[in-house]
């Protein structure tokens, strides 16, 4: 019997999601353009979901698509759209519609049995130094990394994120969602830290945390930084 030509897996994949608070393309392209010039590195060809939580009324729809992939990103798909004519409109411009995160599923997801106290939470420890190209996944899980992170250098971790050398790379924690996760680091130098979907860029971070000892956190969906004591 020959082999099937296809194999449908599922994955998991960590996304960008623009939250747009504009319906003009021109205005979207120039501020997205911003974004991507000032990390071309991550964001350039970067796929993206498109949250229209915050539009109302009539969307170009293939004119937001042109404007976002002229700023140098790829539309995968778009989430936020609660409005059903508005459902229809997406649909006929081709554009997949997506959840964010597992809220919606958790209703219909059975309650987890409640794990005992004295079970250690999983963590994923790396040792070595990260290099630039290289990514690392802690699914389900805090990651520790114990030494350097190089510039072009990815961690990704469902969990919290601890690192204990120069981080000049880039730091994702609660990749699930999760916004009670953090980030500690001891020397933050980092071109994007992100937890729970919301970022923030190299120059986004206070220049007096550079180079220091510091805990991120979200508070009130609000990335916010103060010294690691």
């Amino acid at each position: 019997m020959s082999q099937t030509p296809i194999e449908l897996k599922g994955s998991s994949f960590t996304l960008s999601v623009v939250h747009l608070h504009s319906s003009q393309p021109e205005v979207i392209r120039l501020a997205l353009q911003e974004k991507v010039e000032q990390a071309p590195a991550f964001l350039k060809n970067a796929p993206v979901v498109i949250n229209v939580a915050s539009l109302n009324g009539d969307v170009d729809w293939k004119d937001l698509q042109q404007a976002v992939a002229s700023a140098g990103l790829r539309v995968v798909g778009i989430s936020g759209c609660k409005d059903e004519r508005q459902k229809r409109a997406i649909a006929r411009a081709g554009l997949p519609l997506m959840s964010e995160g597992r809220g919606n599923r958790r209703a219909a997801e059975p309650p987890a049995a409640v794990a005992p106290d004295n079970v250690p939470a999983k963590t994923r420890i790396i040792s070595t130094p990260v290099r630039s190209g290289q990514q690392i996944y802690a699914r389900n899980s805090d990651l520790i990394v114990t030494s350097s992170v190089s510039a072009g250098a990815e961690l990704i971790a469902d969990g919290n994120i601890h690192i204990y050398g120069m981080m000049r790379g880039r730091a994702l924690a609660g990749a699930a969602g999760d916004a009670q996760c953090q980030i500690f680091c001891t020397h933050l130098s980092a071109e994007l830290v992100s937890i729970a979907g919301q970022y923030w860029l190299s120059d986004q971070i206070p220049s007096e945390h550079l180079g220091q000892a510091a805990r991120l956190s979200l508070q009130d969906n609000v990335l916010t930084i103060q010294p690691l004591n």
